[in-house]
C-alpha cells in the first residue's frame, strides 16, 4: 500500500511540475508577443448579438458598451435577442431604439428556447462579416473588438476570443478569488494560443467568422455551453482560434455561493458534453485531437485523483491520530510524542515546497505582468496563497457535482 501511495504522489508531482514548465517555457519563449495584436487590413462589417434573458439590469449598460466601440459606426450592427425575458429587459431595449441615439439597433423577440437558439437566430438576422457575442452582463472596453478583427487577416481564423476580468471583483470574498481566477485562466489561454490550442471562446466578448458558423452548423442547442462547443466545433473542422490578451471585457460574476456552484457546475457538465461528443477525435486530426482533447481530459483527471489522494491521507491521519489520543487517554500518557514528529518522506515534502514555491512566484509573476493590480502588496500576495491553498483545492468538488449532473442528464441551465 505504501509503495502505491508514493507512486501516486509522484505521478501527480511529475504532472503539475511539467505542466507548471510547460507554461512557464510557454510564457518566456513568448514574453514579447503577450500583449501584441494584429491591425486588421480592412474593417470587416461586424453583428455584434448580445443574447439576453432576464436582464433588465445590466443591459442598457452592455449596449452603451457596444455602441461606444472604438469602431466605424457604419460597419457595426447591434442586435438583442430577447429569450422570452419576463422582465423589462423588452422595454428597456425598445427605448433605446425609439430615442435614436444608438445606431443600427435591433431586437428580435422570441420565446425562451435557450442561448443556443438565440445565438443562431441572430446569425441568421445578422449581415456582417463577422459576429461578436457578447453576453448581456459583460461590458467590452473601447478597443476591444478592433484589437480582435486583426486576428480574421488569417482567412483560416474562425474565432477569436478576449481577456476577461471581473467587474465586481471587489464585492466580496468570494468575487475576489474569481478574479484571480479569471485573470489566471486568461493568461493560461493566451499561452495556449501559442501552439494553437485554444478551445473556449468565453460569452463575455468572442469574434466568430460568419460563414465558418455557418459551416459547422451554428451554436449546438443541446449544448449547454455553446461557447465550448462552437470552439470545438471549429477546430474539429481545422479552423483556427485564438485569444488577444490585450481586449479586455469586463463581467459580473456570482457574488454568493449556490449561483457560483450552479455556474461551475453548467460549465463542468458542459466541457464532459463536448469531450462526450467529439471522444473519436482522440490521438486524430491534428492539435485539437492529439493536444486539445487529452490536454483538457488530464486536467479534470488530475484534479479529481488530486483532491481523492488528499483526503484519502487527511482521513487516514486524522483516524490514527484519533486512535493514537484514544490510547494515550486509556493508558493516562502523553497525548503528544515528541518522537511522532519527523520528517520521514523528506523527497515528498521537497518535490510538495518546489511546487509551491515556483506555482506561487509564477502566479506573481502573472498578475504583475497581467496588471491585476497596480500595486501586488503583502495583503494581496496573501490572498493569492489563499487563492492557491483553498479555491483551488477544493474546486475538485465542483467536478464530482459535475459528473453527477452529467450522469443524471441534467443539463438544464
Amino acid at each position: 500500500m505504501v509503495d502505491v501511495i508514493t507512486l501516486v504522489y509522484l505521478s501527480l508531482m511529475f504532472i503539475a511540475l511539467y505542466m507548471l514548465a510547460f507554461f512557464i517555457i510557454l510564457t518566456f519563449r513568448n514574453n514579447k508577443e503577450l500583449m501584441t495584436y494584429e491591425r486588421p487590413r480592412k474593417f470587416y462589417s461586424v453583428s455584434v448579438l448580445i443574447p439576453a434573458y432576464n436582464e433588465q439590469d445590466s443591459i442598457k449598460e452592455t449596449i452603451e458598451h457596444v455602441a461606444n466601440l472604438d469602431y466605424p459606426k457604419n460597419k457595426l450592427e447591434i442586435i438583442v435577442v430577447n429569450d422570452g425575458s419576463k422582465d423589462k429587459t423588452r422595454e428597456v431595449v425598445e427605448k433605446m431604439i425609439r430615442s435614436k441615439k444608438y445606431f443600427n439597433l435591433k431586437i428580435i423577440n422570441k420565446k425562451n428556447s435557450g442561448k443556443a437558439d438565440s445565438l443562431n437566430q441572430g446569425v441568421e438576422m445578422a449581415k456582417g462579416e463577422l459576429i461578436a457575442v457578447v453576453d448581456s452582463d459583460s461590458f467590452p472596453s473601447p478597443s476591444s473588438l478592433y484589437k480582435l478583427v486583426g486576428y480574421f487577416n488569417n482567412k483560416e481564423m474562425g474565432a477569436v476570443t478576449s481577456f476577461v476580468t471581473v467587474r465586481n471583483k471587489n464585492q466580496n470574498i468570494l468575487t475576489r478569488l474569481q478574479s484571480l481566477e479569471y485573470m489566471l485562466i486568461g493568461w493560461s489561454r493566451k499561452l495556449l494560443d501559442f501552439i494553437n490550442s485554444v478551445y473556449v471562446t468565453n460569452g463575455p466578448l468572442s469574434v466568430y467568422r460568419k460563414q465558418f458558423i455557418l459551416n459547422v452548423g451554428g451554436f449546438d442547442k443541446q449544448s449547454i455551453t455553446e461557447d465550448i462547443d462552437i470552439t470545438w466545433n471549429m477546430l474539429y473542422h481545422g479552423y483556427k482560434t485564438s485569444m488577444c490578451l490585450d481586449a479586455r471585457v469586463s463581467t459580473i460574476t456570482p457574488y454568493k455561493f449556490k449561483p457560483w456552484f450552479r455556474q461551475r457546475m453548467r460549465w463542468g457538465a458542459g466541457g464532459l458534453q463536448a469531450l462526450q461528443k467529439y471522444r473519436k477525435m482522440f490521438f486524430k486530426r491534428g492539435i485539437f485531437g492529439y493536444f486539445v482533447m487529452p490536454f483538457v481530459s488530464l486536467s479534470i483527471l488530475v484534479s479529481l485523483v488530486s483532491f481523492i489522494f488528499s483526503m484519502y491521507l487527511l482521513l487516514k491521519a486524522i483516524s490514527a491520530k484519533t486512535l493514537s489520543i484514544g490510547y494515550s487517554i486509556a493508558l493516562s500518557s502523553s497525548i503528544i510524542h515528541l518522537q511522532e514528529i519527523n520528517l520521514s518522506q523528506p523527497i515528498m515534502i521537497f518535490f510538495l515546497v518546489i511546487l509551491f514555491i515556483c506555482s506561487t512566484t509564477y502566479y506573481h509573476y502573472v498578475l504583475q505582468t497581467a496588471r491585476y493590480e497596480e500595486n501586488l502588496n503583502l495583503k494581496r500576495f496573501l490572498f493569492l496563497i489563499l487563492y492557491m491553498l483553498v479555491y483551488l483545492a477544493l474546486y475538485p468538488v465542483v467536478w464530482f457535482a459535475s459528473i453527477y449532473k452529467y450522469v443524471k442528464g441534467d443539463f438544464r441551465w
